[in-house]
């Protein structure tokens, strides 16, 4: 008797098992249909954004940028016709938020992106076919790998006078700026460099071969890794912020202790 009533003991669940069972099964077959969910609403997701075309992007230059560049990117009154600009110049200008411009202004303020990337290619698609323009370069000139040497040279030579030596922008004439390209990628710079956007010239491969352009951009680049090795760099802006930085903590310094030592005298 005593050894049937350990069989029958064995063989009993608890009324919680069957519970348990159904919770693990249900968290199971919950997490695999979210996880499904989510991957298939991914995919549709990319293929919405990367199914844009040059159609699209009319729509969306006719929606945003034709106020003021005129339906068959003409222009207006209000904005310069595009014809000739190509896909590169869209990119540079909406791709660092120039371009839809908020009012008009000397230059275009860089701001936050308005667009996805994919609508900024697709509007950009749109132009290029419309008014053929600089396309987007090769890799090549854009991989850093360029002479860094030669390119500072080149960068002293034909860019710092606008934009510093240290990349950091400056002043230029009716409250107009040269930006600062300490953080400018390098599809930026040669777009720069190649469109001339606000009041930088153009670049064209007579003045600067693309190789030329390649060592400035890769020369920038390079700079752009370094740590500032002297300390502060207060904006690199040179001697102006340099001077203001003394005049006002070294000398006034020097004033405040000699007015303490005056006071602890008296």
């Amino acid at each position: 008797m005593a050894r049937e009533k350990k069989s029958r003991s064995n063989g009993r669940r608890s009324p919680l098992a069957a519970a348990a069972l159904i919770g693990i099964g249900l968290l199971i077959s919950g997490g695999v249909y979210a996880g499904a969910t989510a991957a298939v609403a991914a995919t549709s997701e990319t293929k919405v954004q990367t199914a844009l075309t040059a159609e699209d992007g009319e729509k969306l230059f006719q929606a945003n940028c034709a106020t003021c560049h005129g339906m068959n990117l003409e222009g207006t009154p209000n904005g310069p016709s595009l014809d000739g600009v190509g896909e590169l110049a869209v990119h540079f200008q909406m791709a660092t938020g120039r371009m839809p411009m908020q009012r008009q202004d000397v230059q275009a303020p860089q701001k936050p992106v308005q667009f996805t990337e994919e609508q900024i290619l697709a509007i950009g698609e749109f132009v290029q076919d419309s008014a053929p323009g600089p396309e987007f370069p090769d890799e090549h000139y854009l991989d850093g790998e360029g002479d860094i040497a030669r390119g500072a040279e080149l960068f002293r030579i034909n860019c710092a006078m606008c934009h510093n030596v240290a990349a950091a922008g400056g002043a230029l004439t009716e409250g107009k700026y040269a930006p600062d390209i300490q953080d400018t990628s390098a599809l930026h710079m040669y777009a720069a460099m190649v469109t001339g956007p606000q009041n930088m010239p153009v670049f064209s491969d007579m003045n600067l071969t693309p190789e030329d352009k390649r060592d400035i951009i890769s020369a920038l680049l390079y700079q752009q890794e370094q740590p500032a090795t002297g300390g502060f760099t207060i904006g690199s802006l040179g001697p102006v912020s340099e001077g203001l930085f003394v005049w006002i903590f070294g000398i006034g310094a020097l004033i405040a202790i000699t007015v303490w030592i005056t006071a602890k005298s008296n």
